[in-house]
């Protein structure tokens, strides 16, 4: 444990105007407040504030973190208050330790959505100030250093997964490698400590075969850059065993078949230099194809620049190399400190500049918790994000951007700002208009096509990647659908009321909902939109007299009859269908596939609003005795500007040509296939399914009359399923 002398000393070799008043009273204070406890190991309390805090002096921070460091713990351990801290140590220390407290007492929840609420209060922590989280991490550092004196097995692993979820690619994103690097390592252990053992046996193997492989590699590798005239430090090391279980993982092979165990660092003066000796490696040894990355010229969010590449190198081993310059090394090994930026005014410092290139990612998290559904939300979507490989694309004034692999131009659009992701119609990749759903490359350059009449589509959160698209589309969908539920549940609460003849009034329903755990009279007609409750159930609430009268029973046609089911007293009203958007509030089955002009009928269904039938759907059948749950709808008129999914049934002839012939008739009377799928196959004859994208019935049947006219087509037919 550092004595008080030895932190006051570390902190002033690289801030030697630091105020040593007030870190020699922090580390008195931290003491004497802790007094007699003890941690899980049996050491004093106050070791662990002492530890963090020279955790944070090795990364170089500043005073003020260092001082919250040693007191992060004291108001929440303690009987010391916040203001008090205020009182001794100022506004900003307050500020930092009130912070840190905050989080620290979330994190005793074991529930996954204590632990997501957990890491909503960091982001917004750390949006606030950056250092909170850096503190923060070298809590975190310590407290999994000394994670093995806790005797519970279970929150052992609590913790360790929550370190593997949340703070190593938090510590990754910031830039500080070694701290990443140890909590993972810190984390397998306990997570998997089988396999964790197994590999520094195997590595501890090959080393007793190889002797000192690393040393004879590093020396052959310097004097290689030596002969070039280049000053410049080599260094060596095994990659940790983390690092190579992700990648057995990862490739899917054993142990004995990965080759790149070992990973080189060459730090020279200029970035001129980093090129000369990526040249000479290149030119000495056979590079493996695909593992060259330049991070100098396309720098990672967190400011990292180094060259890497992977090379058959010395003793025909697999190697990896990183070159940087000692610039790029500070900032690699330092990370958020190497950044840290100070707005002079007199003699007072305020926190660091959140507003670089490397900050971006904590903007960008910001907005997906802006937009997010609620903690949990937040954190699949997080989690996500900072776990994915990156791709770098341009906007066409020359900016970058870093997506995660496999993002698209929506995912892009979002990127740029929250209304163009909105906005968006189309998009450009390197000048050519291609689909939304196009996968981006390293270096494409994107331009994005936004409309004000465009709003996001609930199709778009199928393919998109990011954590902020994602949210932000499940926003638009979240607020359409209690649109859609609200009209919904009125209509069908007001249709029970009439056909039973009572009043429905707003007072009325006020009275009842409490009975159904709702706040609004608008919350009840959403549940009864979503199908939660029904609108029977509203009015037996209302008027518990009402369940002794009748109703007339829903009639379904048979199969194959002529009637279409309803009686007149059913068709009272109708449920208008325009701008209702597919897949929400109201979606059309796919077993019978209604199309305007259709007769239909709606089934309320639980959780998902209305699924629309035709009035001879098979399905109907099913829901005989449920009457409550039917729903009498129709198509406005003037309906077909938009487009639905008619299915039709085909036997072509077995010839050349019969195939082209249907799309073609298709095609030319405005029909649009949107899939295909053969279901039978002869010599003379084959069978086909086929969804066709039209505006009304009409279209469809022109279509198969066409159809029916051509010498190809043997039989065509509506299909009702298949």
């Amino acid at each position: 444990m550092l004595r008080q002398y030895e932190l006051v000393e570390r902190v002033k070799t690289y801030e030697p105007g630091a105020d040593e008043d007030a870190l020699n009273r922090a580390y008195v204070f931290t003491m004497r407040a802790h007094g007699t406890q003890k941690r899980a190991s049996g050491d004093p309390y106050f070791s662990h504030p002492v530890e963090v805090a020279g955790l944070l002096s090795e990364k170089r921070l500043d005073s003020a973190s260092i001082i919250t460091g040693l007191l992060h713990d004291t108001v929440e351990d303690t009987e010391t208050t916040v203001a008090q801290i205020g009182d001794l140590f100022g506004p900003e220390i307050s500020g930092l330790v009130d912070g840190v407290t905050k989080l620290s007492q979330l994190e005793l929840q074991s529930d996954r959505s204590k632990q997501a609420e957990n890491f909503r209060k960091l982001v917004l922590a750390m949006s606030q100030d950056i250092r909170v989280l850096v503190v923060k991490l070298a809590d975190r550092l310590h407290n999994m250093r000394t994670l093995h004196f806790i005797k519970a097995s279970e929150k052992r692993r609590r913790i360790a997964r929550e370190t593997m979820d949340i703070y190593v690619p938090l510590a990754e994103r910031i830039g500080i490698r070694d701290w990443k690097e140890e909590l993972e390592d810190l984390a397998f252990q306990e997570l998997n400590p089988d396999a964790r053992a197994s590999i520094i046996k195997r590595l501890a193997f090959l080393r007793e075969r190889g002797g000192d492989l690393i040393g004879r590699v590093r020396v052959t590798l310097a004097e290689l850059i030596e002969k070039e005239s280049v000053a410049a430090e080599v260094s060596g090391r095994e990659k940790s065993p983390y690092s190579i279980w992700r990648k057995m993982q990862r490739q899917n092979v054993g142990f004995e078949q990965l080759s790149d165990i070992m990973a080189f660092r060459v730090i020279v003066d200029t970035v001129a230099d980093c090129y000369r000796v990526l040249g000479v490696i290149h030119a000495r040894y056979s590079s493996v194809p695909g593992r060259f990355k330049d991070y100098i010229s396309l720098p990672k969010p967190n400011g990292y620049r180094s060259l890497h590449t992977g090379v058959i190198g010395p003793e025909n081993q697999r190697i990896e190399i990183q070159i940087r310059t000692r610039e790029m090394h500070e900032v690699a090994e330092l990370g958020v400190a190497a950044h840290w930026r100070y707005k002079d005014s007199g003699k007072s410092r305020s926190a660091p500049s959140t507003e670089g290139r490397q900050y971006r990612w904590l903007r960008e998290l910001l907005e997906i918790l802006e937009n997010a559904a609620g903690p949990e939300d937040f954190l699949e979507h997080t989690k996500m994000e900072m776990f994915s490989d990156q791709v770098f694309v341009f906007s066409p004034k020359g900016d970058l951007f870093a997506l995660p692999r496999g993002s698209t131009p929506v995912d892009f659009a979002y990127a740029v700002h929250t209304d163009i992701g909105d906005r968006c119609t189309a998009a450009r990749v390197n000048g050519r208009i291609m689909p939304l759903r196009t996968q981006l490359r390293n270096g494409d350059q994107v331009e994005v096509v936004t409309s004000k009449a465009q709003t996001p589509s609930p199709a778009w959160e199928s393919f998109v990647v990011t954590g902020k698209a994602r949210a932000c589309i499940r926003r638009f969908i979240r607020s359409q659908q209690r649109e859609q539920y609200l009209r919904l549940g009125r209509e069908i609460v007001e249709k029970i009321f009439h056909q039973f003849h009572y009043e429905l009034t707003e007072k009325a329903l006020k009275g009842v909902l409490k009975r159904f755990r709702v706040d609004s009279v608008e919350d009840l007609h959403v549940a009864v939109g979503e199908g939660r409750v029904t609108g029977r159930e509203v009015l037996y609430a209302v008027y518990p007299g009402a369940k002794d009268q009748q109703q007339p029973q829903r009639k379904v046609k048979p199969k194959g009859g002529g009637a279409d089911g309803m009686t007149r007293e059913d068709r009272g009203s109708t449920v208008p269908l325009r701008g209702l958007i597919p897949n929400m509030a109201i979606h059309y089955a796919k077993c019978c596939h209604p199309l305007p002009g259709d007769r239909i009928v709606g089934i309320v269904t639980t959780g998902k609003g209305v699924t629309i039938h035709t009035v001879d759907c098979p399905t109907l059948e099913s829901f005989s005795d449920m009457p409550e749950r039917w729903l009498d709808v129709g198509w406005e008129t003037g309906e077909g500007t938009n487009s639905f999914v008619g299915r039709i049934s085909a036997v072509l002839s077995n010839e050349p040509g019969a195939l082209a012939a249907l799309t073609s008739v298709i095609g030319r009377d405005g029909g649009n296939i949107t899939n295909l799928k053969f279901i039978d196959r002869s010599e003379d004859f084959f069978g086909l399914l086929v969804d066709i994208e039209v505006h009304d019935v009409r279209q469809l049947n022109n279509i198969i009359a066409a159809l029916r006219a051509s010498v190809l087509v043997n039989s065509v037919e509506r299909a009702q399923s298949g």
